[in-house]
């Protein structure tokens, strides 16, 4: 208790990227150029589904939370990580590492739960069109968004227990940007098995959960498509759905490798290289796709555009 005392009142220093000398300048200005991309293009996703009346139908009503989602996610990261590029070894308190563990595992894990939704929607739309109003009504939308977020906050709960029930008696210098899960473990000082278990039972219950329900969607989703008699009606149907499968790859894809692998595949140093393709890449792919795949959000960016032009001329 004494040891875990010391390290609440001295906190921790994140090293960032630190070793890559006089190259972090030019990190700085990359990542500064994808967070403010990425800022952008969620807030202006948002606001073009508020304000177009043909988006205003659970799809987008979903994608819009995913965007808030995402934006609150890199807000907790992002701004800290650049300063820490510019100023070099950034400390944190004892209690703001537990906080940015706690709000960035619990967006992330709600965007899980809203990709989810979101392919269940999906489901609804193309294998029972004809109860899609009935079915997808706005209190069903706002039990499952408020459900998913609730999740992501049990889970962000759960998973800074199980790291900051231990004492931390080594080195308080974090190999990486943000207090992700690994490398603050990797500061705990005894026996971590019983912790190292208990993400792992978390991150499994909130992935493969989340990831059961989209197979089993997509699944009902192909078979209905198949069923479709005319290769063009087979197209559209499958477009309705590309957008958000090519996003559920991608997010699944680096949330398993970064949780669900044995400690012994773990380097800090790669995996501080891998943590900016989910914390500041990956963000940024939900606007770009579904602006260049979906015909209806192009549209009302376009009607945006052109409705902000008229108003200056």
């Amino acid at each position: 208790m004494v040891l875990h005392n010391v390290t609440f009142w001295r906190g921790f220093v994140f090293l960032g990227f630190s070793s890559f000398g006089e190259l972090q300048l030019l990190l700085f200005t990359l990542f500064l150029c994808l967070y403010l991309v990425t800022l952008t293009s969620n807030v202006f996703i948002i606001v073009v589904i508020r304000l177009d009346s043909h988006l205003h139908t659970p799809m987008y009503l979903f994608l819009s939370f995913l965007s808030f989602s995402e934006t609150c996610y890199t807000l907790g990261i992002i701004p800290r990580m650049l300063s820490g590029l510019v100023v070099g070894g950034q400390s944190i308190s004892y209690v703001g590492c537990a906080a940015q563990m706690f709000f960035s595992a619990s967006w992330a894990c709600s965007n899980c739960f809203l990709l989810a939704i979101m392919g269940f929607d999906r489901y609804v739309a193309i294998c029972t069109p004809l109860h899609y109003a009935s079915r997808m009504h706005p209190t069903l939308c706002a039990q499952l968004i408020g459900a998913s977020f609730l999740s992501g906050y049990l889970f962000g709960l759960g998973m800074t227990l199980v790291i900051f029930h231990l004492s931390f008696c080594s080195s308080h210098e974090i190999q990486h940007f943000f207090c992700d899960t690994p490398p603050v473990l990797s500061l705990a000082c005894g026996d971590t098995g019983l912790s190292e278990l208990g993400i792992l039972l978390l991150s499994l219950l909130v992935l493969l959960a989340s990831f059961f329900f989209l197979t089993v969607s997509y699944a009902y989703i192909l078979a209905a498509i198949l069923r479709i008699p005319s290769a063009e009606g087979r197209k559209k149907a499958f477009s309705t759905c590309a957008s958000h499968l090519t996003v559920v790859i991608i997010h699944y894809g680096c949330a398993s490798f970064m949780y669900l692998r044995p400690k012994a595949s773990y380097s800090l140093e790669r995996d501080q290289l891998i943590a900016v393709t989910y914390t500041v890449a990956t963000p940024l792919l939900n606007p770009i796709v579904y602006s260049l795949r979906n015909r209806a959000v192009q549209t009302a960016v376009r009607n945006a555009f052109q409705g902000s032009l008229l108003g200056k001329g």
